[in-house]
């Protein structure tokens, strides 16, 4: 895209010790990239490489970082920046990618592959937690995102920090969405609880997703269009 052809796209995720949860953040980089026709980069806050601190300190491109979050926390509103400030060019870091639509519609969407039918029982949304009020905030806006399509109101669980617990959301026969992009531990988590819990259906993680590549590469676009010089 020429407004953004002058600029490098990197992304970065939270990062994690299981090889196929770091590969989604990979995969969906590439692919933004390559719609972009942008040169592209996956990076991670934490527990794999490279990490985003290394990667922007070690460029003078200008540069548009696409946070590969679900929420506001902790990461995004201080390690990130202050990680940004040591970047060797011009930069702007992006919001993170939810709440958004396409990303409701992609948790549909895994919900229907793993067997659910809209509408068809009461669906949980199950997120990681934060002790951010703001991801509180983000968490019941995408619960109501979800809860448009499916179609009757989507409570949310947490498995740390703020919120209720899957144990204390869940009723037998529910259905369950993870609101997480990758696998891990979480992930695992999240299934686990669920299903102690007596779900009947437990969706798969966002993952490698249409839109979520549609989203991230919306995202860079914005961000090259309004400050960072070519």
């Amino acid at each position: 895209m020429s407004t953004t052809q002058t600029h490098r796209l990197v992304t970065v995720a939270h990062g994690t010790r299981k090889t196929s949860g770091n590969a989604v953040a990979r995969e969906l980089t590439e692919r933004a990239g390559e719609r972009l026709g942008l040169s592209a980069r996956c990076s991670y806050v934490e527990l794999s490489e490279p990490l985003f601190a290394d990667v922007v300190a070690a460029s003078a491109e200008p540069t548009v970082v696409v946070p590969l979050l679900l929420s506001t926390g902790f990461h995004l509103r201080q390690d990130l920046p202050q990680m940004a400030r040591g970047a060797g060019g011009p930069l702007m870091l992006g919001r993170p990618l939810g709440p958004h639509r396409l990303v409701a519609q992609a948790q549909l969407e895994r919900l229907v592959a793993a067997g659910a039918a809209p509408g068809a029982g009461r669906l949980v949304l199950v997120a990681a937690g934060s002790s951010d009020p703001l991801a509180t905030r983000d968490l019941t806006r995408a619960a109501e995102l979800l809860a448009r399509l499916w179609g009757s109101p989507v409570p949310v669980a947490t498995l740390t920090a703020l919120g209720r617990r899957p144990a204390e959301v869940l009723r037998p026969g529910d259905v369950v969405s993870p609101y997480l992009l990758s696998p891990g531990f979480f992930a695992d988590r999240a299934r686990r609880e669920a299903l102690a819990a007596g779900a009947s259906v437990v969706a798969d993680v966002i993952g490698v997703h249409d839109l979520v590549v549609e989203l991230i590469a919306a995202r860079a676009t914005a961000l090259a269009q309004a400050r960072v010089p070519a």
